[in-house]
């Protein structure tokens, strides 16, 4: 039974880098991690939407993670990858990060909340720090990320 409670109070994250920050994602939401690749433009998109991809047959939008947090573009490397997201049953989403470093598993009691604020709008894109030996990993809020680019295009 105690296994249990430590495996419910936890989970697993994929640590991905953006220029000097480790953030992490519930893995719940990873799909698939590809690298990069030929990008389709589509005309009058936000500056943070890099086009669309062809994943196996199925069309996925790709948005750069730098821009979205207005961080300076960088050039691709060979480590940059697509994390192919699934913030709901139907829809997936790509977003591009410098580099995927690892999965941790982090408990609950080691993520600290976020205080939200209006003059960083980066915060809403977080839901916590989690502690891991002695780094901090900004986990993000994957619904609030594409819940925002959803009502930009509208």
């Amino acid at each position: 039974m105690a296994d249990n409670v430590s495996t419910m109070d936890s989970k697993q994250y994929i640590v991905v880098e953006l220029g000097n920050e480790q953030y992490g994602i519930d893995i719940q939401y990873i799909d698939n991690i590809v690298r990069m690749q030929r990008i389709t433009r589509v005309p009058k998109a936000q500056r943070f939407f890099k086009g669309v991809i062809n994943l196996r047959g199925e069309v996925i939008p790709v948005m750069s993670l730098r821009l979205k947090f207005d961080f300076e573009e960088e050039e691709y490397t060979n480590k940059t990858r697509i994390l192919i997201i699934k913030p709901d049953a139907q829809a997936s989403v790509g977003i591009i990060v410098d580099a995927v470093k690892e999965v941790l598993t982090i408990s609950n009691d080691m993520i600290d909340k976020v205080a939200r604020d209006i003059n960083d709008e980066r915060t809403a894109y977080l839901s916590g720090v989690g502690k891991h030996e002695d780094r901090l990993i900004s986990i993000l809020n994957i619904a609030e990320i594409f819940m925002e680019k959803e009502a930009e295009n509208a």
